[in-house]
């Protein structure tokens, strides 16, 4: 009979074994010594999207990244056929990745390698798929040529302009505007529909315009077609005059005798129709509606409301927005359109469908050999997603028979797994809408024990306290583990040892005895693997004299004894507090420290408070505190002392009377006084159970009592001591009372701060506060602790413990417990605590937030929205939802972004399902993904989800200079913003004169997006300007960046310029420019108080510094003694023919020279400003004597200019012509340039 009951009880062991291995896969810690040597299979960690776009300017990249041990290997699909990328030299794969690169630098078609691509990523533990990638080239075609003919119609008939853009990929964004790149103003009655068409309901005379053009804009190529404009002309019966403008439509019909007529719907046609949507997306209907007065739409649900949370009007209300759509927005959606002559409806039938969307994702399984799992598979959709397994890639049922796998319906059951049978299992979940793509490995894992922790730990603990001996392994299957203490097997009792689950030996109480060698064993069908710890047991550190309350006059000396004892074995530190602050204790402090005490020297008010003296050890700490009183001195005080002061003698014969079990009368005869008052009498107590030879404040009572009645606490052996307090001092203690021992009771009081709280996701740490010992009323104290389930009809479980805590073991994850606790000694229970609510341990969220997507995508925010995970799935206290994002790429080709990852967590409830992301930069693409998030983990994250911001209007351009370059003009120069947040479409420059508080009219000047400067001309120099400078986006003006042309408040707009002498005058000034007005004063470097009047000077005109002085180059003098030769031999012919000459006056040349500006130091300060940065050359030249002298035979008629010149070394200096019209040239003398000598002697 025992043999068949043996028999049958290990029947059922391996179907209980089979059910914990089915729960339990294997968890493989993270430390890299495990990792480097873990076979792994592929998973996919990073490929393109399902829907790739691509820009035909650039290089084609898809992604495929995967990990793996061995390092998997790559290969792709195509169209469904094996692609050799190899073969293409246009292709290449990166490095250990799968990422291939199309590269056309050689040529080819983006085009030619358009279609549907997949990764496969092998090792040998099995292969991972990635999604299928349909790559695209992105299109943006140009608009069809057409004629448009001027559209004629009548005021206050419906209208309907057609954009019809051309089909793009992806499809462009539509918006009309007019010449002068405005939008077309829109409103109630005039607006653009979801096909891009402009629609008027009516239309009115204003309307007549000639450039009505539909723009279409492409994201992808940041380029926008425009279509030819329309001319829209409005035949009318009254003309239209300014008197019109003020008056609003309705007022505007009847003045111009517009007949009205009830409403008609211009989109959509008919009074019926439908529309599908997919659950997630945003559902969109629109209904616009002609008739004048312009109709009023208002929209409803048939048989219920409009979901409030989700629905947005648009448009004017011509559009009705739902977000993220789900199945309860199915239904008829009616809009009705009237005006005051009637009404109309339209109904539309809206049909949810739903592309396929997780349930249970499968997620990788680790086994050992023989154990037991599976893989499961739930997905959802409408229609109902049929679901396909494949196995490295393959459809399960053309792979290789597998005797431990069954499919059964949406998981696979796996049972006595083998090493071989490790793959990559991948689940396709598809309908009509769309599909879903899992990998899930099966990894069976076999490896010898390991340990993770430091060996031969030494580890400390304080004599009676808990002991945690630790040794951190992992093997698989999971090992076997022993505990050993000098060689013998450790009997885990449950008393006084506990082994973890983890391999944790917990020692409950260390004793001196307990310290010693413990030996770790981890063994398993591979192997075994030890490791010993060191325990050693120390004495607790205390406070055996403790500092008392302390009375001393100031400027005396007050000292506090703090003596400790504690293990030898360990250092201490003392330190020492005053009001919970630490003291510091120089060579120049007024306190002082010894081994035993701590003292004041010359105390003052400022010195009375609480002192605490700690004592810390690496393993514990004690403290004990008493406070000082300062005293007035013997000027000051009511009752002073007489000069020969001191403290009181100590008190005598303490007697013990009116004996009770809670209180007992204390009587005493005071000591002598010592010529000052006694002020308090302190009485003390000690014990000799708990804490003997340790002497504690009972009480203290006035200086006129010697008889107190003292309230007790039972099961103490009492005796007593009192010490009298005068204004100088405290006494000596009196010698002790005879002992009182109290009778016993129970517990007064429950112990305080219950709470429970989980360690690990399979248990509850309940711990409190233990009693006082003057709170334990009797011998062997312990707790009584009970739980039980919340919500749960059962019996309470209880446990009697001496410890603080007390840890309750496989709990289920995170599931709320009443707790109670209640004191008990020998002589009885003590009252219970009120029943408080404790939690189990966490675990990590084993579902993250389904179906991420975005609406309302404005420039700056977003709207985030998920389907919230279910409360079970969280496995702790939620604390939030937490949204990671990160900017991708500016949609501005070639800026770049910085990468940034960011969180938003959203902390309302579990149940929230929206929240508004903000703080967005415009125009760029996001990448995101969610987590739930409890008390100590995240769960796993959601699919990523990529947005793109809508325009917004751009920041300040990245600067604004004003450069007056001479006089009459300002020169204005600017570059772009550097965040854009759109395609600029041109600059806005605002600017008016300034004049004090006085402000012109402003003026407004446009740029396009690629001209960065502009000149204004000044009506004269004293003119200064305000100007506002900002860069243009669709969506209209930036930040504007103000700047305002120099000024100061003496007249006079150029630049302020101080240099510094220190010698005596006169000084020169160098670097002014020439024929430019400037202020000077003079003034102190010290102290610029001091100063002189303004004079004003001006400087001469001289040649412009960018030209170069041809005169002194060697090449132009040699050329000009060349000619001067060649003319005078011209000029000995002429005299001989002519027999007449004439005299050719030659002025000396005159050098003015400027004298640099001394740099050395000087002690004078010089600031100058000029009316004019640059003031032009003269225009006229004159001969060197100022006169322009001609004869018969002058020079004149052989000369381009009116006069010649000579250098100082006699050679001629000009350019020569043959004169053909003397009257010609003379008519052009006074418009000559300045010749580079002339510019020269200008300076003279």
């Amino acid at each position: 009979m025992w043999l068949q009951g043996q028999r049958a009880a290990l029947a059922v062991l391996p179907i209980i074994v089979l059910l914990w291995k089915k729960v339990a896969p294997i968890d493989v810690p993270l430390d890299p010594r495990i990792q480097q040597d873990l076979k792994q299979p592929p998973t996919i960690v990073k490929q393109s999207v399902k829907d790739y776009i691509v820009d035909p300017r650039d290089n084609i990249i898809i992604e495929c990244e995967a990990k793996g041990n061995p390092v998997p290997m790559f290969w792709w699909r195509r169209n469904g056929k094996y692609f050799n990328a190899e073969k293409d030299p246009r292709v290449s794969m990166r490095k250990r990745s799968g990422t291939l690169e199309i590269s056309f630098k050689t040529g080819g078609k983006p085009e030619e390698y358009e279609g549907e691509y997949q990764c496969f990523a092998s090792n040998d533990l099995g292969t991972a798929v990635s999604n299928k990638i349909l790559l695209r080239v992105s299109k943006s075609p140009l608009w069809p040529k057409e004629v448009l003919e001027p559209v004629v119609v009548s005021e206050g008939s419906p209208l309907i302009l057609p954009c019809n853009p051309p089909p793009g990929l992806p499809p462009p964004n539509t918006f009309w505007m007019n010449s002068a790149m405005m939008p077309i103003t829109q409103d109630s009655r005039v607006s653009m529909g979801l096909n891009g068409d402009l629609y008027f309901s009516n239309v009115l005379a204003k309307d007549a315009s000639t450039d009505y053009s539909c723009n279409a804009r492409f994201l992808f190529t940041h380029t926008i077609q425009q279509k030819n404009p329309f001319s829209l002309k409005v035949m009318t019966k009254e003309p239209y005059n300014d008197t019109h403008s003020s008056l609003n439509d309705t007022d505007l019909y009847g003045a111009r005798k517009i007949p009205e007529n009830a409403p008609s719907f211009l989109s959509p046609s008919g009074l019926h129709s439908s529309k599908m949507v997919l659950r997630g997306e945003d559902l969109l209907l629109e209904c616009i509606a002609a008739g004048v007065p312009t109709p009023n739409v208002k929209w409803f649900k048939n048989g219920g409301d409009l979901p409030e949370r989700k629905v947005k009007f648009e448009n004017y209300n011509k559009t009705l927005r739902i977000v993220s759509v789900s199945e309860e927005d199915l239904g008829d959606y009616v809009c009705m359109a009237s005006n005051k002559i009637g009404s109309i409806r339209h109904s539309i039938s809206v049909q949810v469908k739903a592309a396929p969307y997780w349930l249970n994702k499968p997620t990788n399984l680790v086994l050992a050999p023989g154990e037991n799992g599976q893989l499961v598979c739930l997905a959802s959709g409408n229609p109902k997603p049929s679901i396909e397994w494949l196995v490295n890639g393959e459809p399960i049922e053309s792979s290789l028979p597998n005797p431990s796998r069954d499919v059964v319906g949406d998981a696979i059951i796996f049972r006595s797994v083998q090493i071989s049978t490790s793959a990559v299992y991948q689940c396709n979940a598809s309908n009509e809408h769309g599909y879903l793509l899992a990998n899930a490995f099966v990894n069976i894992l076999d490896m010898a024990p390991r340990l993770l922790g430091p060996k031969n730990q030494l580890i400390k603990v304080i004599e009676n306290h808990q002991a945690f001996l630790d040794c951190p392994f992992f093997g698989s299957p999971y090992p076997d583990v022993r505990w050993f203490k000098n060689g013998h097997g450790i009997v885990l009792d449950g008393v006084k040892y506990r082994l973890h689950n983890n391999g944790t030996l917990e020692i409950k109480r260390a004793r001196p005895e307990d310290q010693g060698t413990y030996t770790f064993v981890a063994s398993n069908i591979l192997g075994k693997a030890e490791d010993q710890v060191r325990l050693e047991v120390k004495e607790p550190t205390r406070i055996v004299r403790i500092p008392e309350h302390l009375s001393a006059n100031r400027g005396s000396l007050a000292r506090f004894d703090c003596r400790i004892k504690h293990d030898h074995t360990l250092p201490i530190t003392v330190s020492w507090f005053k009001d919970d602050k630490p003291l510091g204790f120089g060579w120049m402090s007024k306190y002082k420290k010894d081994e035993d005490s701590m003292s004041i020297h010359n105390i003052h008010s400022d010195d009375e408070g609480t002192y605490t003296c700690t004592v810390t050890t690496e393993l514990d700490q004690d403290s004990a505190s008493a406070r000082l009183t300062v005293l007035e001195d013997d000027s000051l005080s009511p009752s002073k002392p007489s000069a020969f002061a001191d403290r009181p003698d100590p008190p005598e014969d303490l007697e013990l009377s009116d004996l009770s079990a809670r209180s007992v009368r204390l009587t005493w005869v005071p000591g002598n006084e010592n010529n000052s008052p006694v002020t308090q009498f302190l009485v003390q107590y000690e014990e000799n159970r708990l804490r003997p030879g340790e002497w504690q404040n009972l009480s203290s009572y006035a200086g006129d009592q010697n008889s107190v009645t003292l309230q007790l606490s039972p099961f103490v052996n009492y005796q007593f001591r009192v010490i009298a307090i005068n204004s100088v001092g405290q006494s000596r203690p009196s010698l002790p009372s005879t002992r009182y021992q109290t009778s016993g009771a129970p517990p007064d009081v429950a112990p305080s701060g219950l709470k429970g709280w989980g360690t690990g996701k399979t248990n509850m740490e309940i711990s409190w506060q233990p009693l006082l010992d003057t709170q334990r009323n009797g011998p062997e104290l312990r707790y009584i602790v009970s739980w039980r389930r919340k919500d749960h009809e059962e019996e309470w479980n209880n446990v009697t413990t001496i410890s603080t805590k007390h840890v309750v073991r496989d709990t289920e994850t995170y599931v709320p417990y009443e707790l109670k606790i209640q004191a008990v000694n020998d002589f009885g229970r003590g009252p219970e605590t009120n029943i408080v609510i404790g939690h189990s341990g966490e675990d990590k969220p084993s579902a993250a937030p389904a179906d991420l997507r975005v609406s309302k995508i404005d420039s700056t925010k977003v709207n985030v929205h998920w389907v919230p995970v279910d409360p079970r799935n969280i496995h702790g206290e939620f604390k939030e939802y937490r949204l990671y994002y990160w900017r991708e790429a500016s949609l501005l080709k070639g800026l770049r972004v910085t990468k940034e990852k960011k969180t938003k967590g959203f902390y309302s409830d579990v149940s929230q399902s929206t929240g508004i992301l903000t703080d967005l930069i415009p125009y760029s693409k996001y990448s995101m993904y969610m987590v739930i998030a409890n008390s100590k983990f995240e769960g796993p994250h959601s699919k990523i989800v990529e947005f793109e911001t809508k325009e917004g209007v751009p920041g300040a351009p990245k600067f604004f200079k004003i450069v007056q370059r001479n006089t009459d003009t300002i020169h204005l120069e600017w570059d772009k913003p550097l965040e854009p947040n759109g395609i600029l479409i041109g600059y806005t420059l605002k600017y008016n004169t300034v004049n004090g508080t006085q402000v012109g009219s402003q003026q407004v000047q446009s740029f396009f997006p690629n001209e960065t400067e502009y000149t204004i001309r000044l009506p004269d120099r004293f003119t200064r300007y305000k100007f506002y400078l900002s860069a243009r986006t669709q969506v209209g003006s930036g930040e504007v960046y103000a700047e305002e042309s120099p000024h100061f408040a003496n007249e006079g707009n150029g630049p302020m310029k101080s240099v510094l002498f220190k010698h005596q005058p006169p000084i020169k000034l160098a670097g002014l420019t020439a024929g430019a007005k400037y202020r000077l004063r003079v003034y102190s470097h010290e102290q610029p108080s001091i100063t002189s009047e303004y004079v004003t000077f001006e400087t001469s005109g001289a040649y412009s510094k960018d030209q170069v002085d041809i005169a002194t180059q060697g090449w132009f003098i040699g050329l000009m003694c060349a000619i001067a030769l060649l003319v005078l031999i011209l000029l000995i012919v002429c005299f001989i023919k002519r027999s007449r000459g004439g005299k050719y006056p030659v002025r000396e040349k005159k050098d003015l020279p400027l004298d640099p500006v001394d740099q050395k130091d000087q002690d004078g300060s010089f600031d100058y400003h000029s009316d004019e940065d640059n003031k032009p050359l003269q225009g006229s030249q004159t001969s060197l004597d100022g006169n322009v002298k001609e004869s018969d035979d002058s020079l004149v008629d052989y000369g381009e200019g009116g006069d010649g010149q000579f250098n100082e070394d006699g050679s001629f200096i000009g350019q020569y012509t043959v004169k053909k019209d003397k009257e010609e040239t003379e008519g052009n003398e006074s418009s000559e340039a300045t010749s580079p000598v002339n510019a020269i002697y200008s300076l003279a």
